[in-house]
């Protein structure tokens, strides 16, 4: 196919003038897109649709198999992987397979506690890059998930989806033990060690357990 468009920067050529348009801004850093809820710029207007979806919680694509969904094709088809059944790659420590090489590399770090993605406002490392984007918005103080009932700001997703069952009432996580449901679950895993007995936080003075670390932070006040 003929491209008869080029980048006087980089000699680049293009089938048509306005992907040459797209192109230079590669060069002048122009972001003409942006985002109506937080200011973000961006070189193309489809970079800036799948951004806003950051903002209003659509996830348009489907997994078959899981049903979970995600904001883009990329990110759909990467975690199907997940379910397919060849896993060639095969984790040299502790022997788990993977469908692809590069969740075999995120997954080593977990052995060799290699942390690549640092930020480089505290110089906490990450294994992966997603984790230190959304580490980041602790010190930018970015909120891009806004609750639709209050307009509280939340740093990711899944604390949004939590946040508004404080507005629905809903609580989707039930004991088997007693039927007792819960908003949350890891408000739900404290609940069930009063049915199991377990206290995995120790005082350190006396041995006394507890299910719940707050628990123990108000005892240990007693020592002091």
């Amino acid at each position: 196919m003929e491209k008869p468009w080029k980048c006087g920067d980089c000699g680049q050529a293009f089938t048509t003038p306005s992907k040459l348009e797209t192109h230079r801004r590669t060069h002048t850093g122009e972001r003409p897109f942006t985002c109506s809820d937080c200011g973000k710029g961006f070189t193309q207007s489809y970079g800036l649709a799948l951004h806003q979806r950051v903002h209003t919680g659509e996830r348009p694509f489907t997994c078959s198999v899981c049903g979970k969904k995600f904001i883009n094709s990329s990110n759909l088809l990467r975690h199907q992987h997940v379910h397919s059944e060849e896993k060639p790659f095969i984790c040299s420590y502790c022997g788990k397979t993977f469908s692809l090489s590069t969740i075999l590399i995120s997954h080593q770090r977990v052995h060799t506690g290699e942390r690549p993605f640092i930020c480089s406002i505290c110089g906490k490392g990450f294994t992966e890059s997603a984790n230190l984007a959304l580490h980041q918005r602790v010190h930018t103080g970015e909120r891009p998930f806004t609750c639709s009932v209050c307009g509280k700001g939340f740093i990711n997703s899944s604390n949004l989806v939590s946040h508004q069952r404080v507005h629905t009432e809903e609580k989707p996580f039930s004991c088997t033990s007693c039927g007792k449901s819960f908003r949350h679950s890891s408000n739900l895993s404290v609940h069930l060690r009063v049915h199991t007995g377990e206290r995995p936080f120790t005082c350190s003075h006396c041995g006394k357990g507890f299910t719940c670390s707050s628990h123990l932070v108000r005892h240990q006040r007693l020592h002091k």
